[in-house]
């Protein structure tokens, strides 16, 4: 029986669940925290922004190139792509199913590989994060038969 995992993620946890069967139900198989990304800005960068000499009396400042924050959430999302694509290669799952809030669903999904995208057989723009396996169960009825 091909086993399914089941990815819930939003930009600071995670965790995937698998799937082996029908009425086989939802075990969760890794769990993922990344309290950076639940950092304000300010507590993400070591010093405020460069100052530039600008042509005339203004002052010029450099801001930084990126948003910490948004850096972050990539960081997180490389790490969670990493670990699915690691359990491609191990064919340790058959069809993947990513339930994530919307924007950070959009970032994950830029760093899957080719490969993994081919595996998504459902997707859902919602944080399931904090749902119970009961919740997750009645959530996912329609994308897998789990009981």
């Amino acid at each position: 029986m091909a086993t399914t995992w089941i990815l819930v993620a939003n930009a600071s946890e995670a965790k995937i669940y698998a799937n082996k069967g029908i009425k086989e139900g939802l075990e969760e198989i890794a769990a993922f925290d990344h309290p950076d990304s639940r950092k304000k800005n300010t507590d993400l960068v070591s010093d405020r922004a460069g100052h530039m000499k600008s042509a005339g009396n203004g002052h010029g400042s450099r801001q930084p190139a990126t948003d910490p924050k948004q850096h972050e959430h990539e960081t997180f999302a490389r790490e969670l792509a990493q670990h699915i694509e690691q359990g491609r290669t191990e064919n340790m799952y058959q069809r993947l199913i990513v339930a994530a809030e919307p924007r950070f669903h959009g970032l994950l999904n830029s760093k899957l590989s080719i490969q993994v995208r081919g595996l998504i057989s459902g997707s859902l723009d919602k944080d399931y994060t904090k749902a119970t396996n009961k919740e997750l169960t009645g959530h996912l009825e329609k994308l897998i038969y789990l009981q």
